[in-house]
């Protein structure tokens, strides 16, 4: 856990360096949240997970996957609902069956849909804070003025493509962690030479949309983007890295890493390609989490000698 935390490190750096400071509280207030709501059911059950940075990996992953306007009080509250519904209802860690931090992402994302969907352009400055991230608790967040549209939801509504270099280096509108491709490609490495995750998981999910994103665009250029612009835009490369590898919710078997993978992917570009939203990353994954228990019963290697 605290390896993987330590991974994220790069990605927090360059989230600081786009959206300066704005960064540090929102992922402050999201592994509060977290950490807290922990600590407060560990105490009362008997289990604890703080010592292990489980955690404290929630707190962090949640707030990577928020904007970086997005009020404290909502990270924080993200935090709350990610452990408490995503870990301590299904009995502590190792039980859960979604991803915890996609879960309290999910719940702000129906709670709060405009907060969720709305970006602030990188570049503000270290020390700028977005003027929604002070709002007071339940009160309507003031609209930044050099608030942006994400590279997805331009392609998708506006029909305006973003250069691959500004998606890969990360000079561009969207969550916390997603921007700058380039570092996460590199942590991705790193964690795989590392053996922290199967790398069958992230491989099968990138090739998947490479190839289901590289045919419709053969088959409708003016309506379906390149696959490259698929597969650097979004959460996608974030999620590959650090939310489809989760050990918890994703098949034990090698070949089921494989469907899962591959699950994750045409999911994600039916929901871009046709979905009323332009990302479907986080709907992608927790829908694949739902049948992770079903993909293990058919692909789980059986005992020599064992019965069908």
């Amino acid at each position: 856990m605290f390896e993987v935390v330590g991974a994220t490190l790069p990605v927090i750096a360059a989230a600081t360096y786009y959206f300066g400071v704005t960064a540090f509280l929102v992922i402050a207030a999201a592994v509060v949240g977290a950490a807290g709501t922990e600590w407060l059911f560990a105490r009362d059950r008997g289990w604890s997970t703080l010592r292990d940075g489980s955690g404290l990996l929630t707190g962090v992953l949640l707030a990577l996957t928020l904007p970086p306007g997005v009020p404290l009080w909502m990270a924080f509250l993200g935090g709350v609902v990610a452990i408490f519904l995503g870990k301590v209802i299904w009995g502590g860690l190792g039980k859960n069956a979604f991803n915890p931090a996609l879960v309290g992402r999910a719940f702000l994302q129906a709670a709060f849909p405009i907060t969720l969907t709305t970006w602030v352009a990188p570049l503000g400055g270290t020390w700028h804070v977005a003027p929604s991230t002070l709002a007071p608790p339940l009160m309507k967040p003031s609209v930044d003025v050099i608030s942006a549209a994400s590279p997805l939801g331009l392609s998708k509504f506006q029909h305006q493509s973003t250069d691959l270099w500004s998606l890969l280096v990360g000079n561009t509108a969207g969550s916390l962690g997603e921007t700058a491709g380039l570092v996460l490609i590199v942590v991705g490495l790193w964690l795989t030479i590392r053996r922290v995750f199967d790398w069958r998981l992230p491989l099968a999910t990138l090739l998947t949309v490479a190839l289901f994103s590289g045919v419709l665009h053969w088959l409708s250029p003016s309506s379906h983007p390149h696959p490259l612009f698929m597969l650097c835009s979004g959460g996608l490369l974030f999620a590959a890295v650090f939310m489809v590898t989760d050990p918890v919710t994703t098949p034990l078997a090698p070949r089921g890493a494989w469907v899962f993978g591959i699950g994750v992917g045409v999911l994600v570009v039916l929901i871009r390609s046709w979905g009323g939203l332009p990302e479907g990353v986080m709907y992608a994954i927790l829908l694949m989490n739902a049948v992770t228990p079903l993909i293990d019963r058919k692909f789980m290697p059986r005992r020599f000698g064992g019965k069908s």
